[in-house]
């Protein structure tokens, strides 16, 4: 559902306030920290992904199990960057407040159509076209 541009100013001086306030708690609410760990761990299994392939390269020539080793980091690191970057995608993709954006649940095409409808009903309210 739209806001006015008041409605709409209104929240970005709360915004605001909330920020100057409390950095911590308004940085908790957007969701950027969580952003920056995903991002920071998919950095990490991405070093830690290159040590296993440099561990493994000299386990060739050293010993078959510091290869397997060097295997495991670069597996190890694999999975937890894939991972930890796909939660980054995530949260980017999301909307910045919950529920304002677009639902994904099985049920939601007909909750779509439902406040798609609702939404319209408003507008006409609004413009006075009752």
């Amino acid at each position: 559902m739209a806001l006015s541009e008041q409605e709409q100013r209104l929240l970005e001086q709360l915004e605001a306030s909330l920020k100057a306030e409390d950095p911590k708690f308004a940085d908790a609410l957007s969701g950027t920290t969580q952003i920056k760990v995903h991002r920071r761990r998919a950095a990490i299994a991405g070093l830690v992904f290159i040590v296993g392939v440099v561990v493994l390269i000299v386990g060739v020539q050293v010993h078959p199990a510091v290869s397997i080793a060097g295997f495991l980091l670069m597996l190890g690191g694999a999975l937890v960057g894939i991972s930890s970057w796909r939660r980054v995608a995530d949260d980017n993709a999301q909307p910045s407040r919950p529920g304002s954006g677009p639902r994904t649940s099985p049920g939601a095409g007909s909750s779509q159509d439902f406040m798609d409808k609702l939404e319209e009903r408003w507008r006409r309210r609004q413009n006075g076209d009752l």
